[in-house]
């Protein structure tokens, strides 16, 4: 390998070790200390926070099709409570209104 690829290398070691740190310190805390109701309320939100952060700017890029499709996936989930459809109906809808021009 070359300098350069021994350098990328090393910076993708690192920011694993990084990452492995942070998820374990995590667990490593919470095994000790038993948060408080306040507490476990917020973290019980936080991966619907986290994935609304990540969608909602995909989903305004994508326009008219990107509101269909996340319009019909909540529609969907709702009254099949089936990720499984719900992904794939949010999909059609948003090639369908992809392929119409919108």
């Amino acid at each position: 390998m070359s300098g350069v690829d021994m350098l990328t290398l090393g910076a993708i070691l690192g920011m694993a070790a990084v990452s492995f740190a942070v998820r374990a310190s995590g667990y490593l805390v919470l095994r000790r200390v038993q948060p408080g109701p306040f507490l476990r309320a917020f973290l019980s939100h936080l991966p619907g926070a986290i994935f609304v952060a990540f969608a909602a700017p995909a989903v305004a890029r994508e326009g008219l099709a990107g509101l269909v499709g996340a319009a019909v996936t909540l529609l969907v989930m709702a009254r099949t409570r089936s990720a499984t459809w719900a992904l794939l109906a949010g999909v059609a809808s948003f090639w369908a209104v992809r392929a119409s021009g919108g």
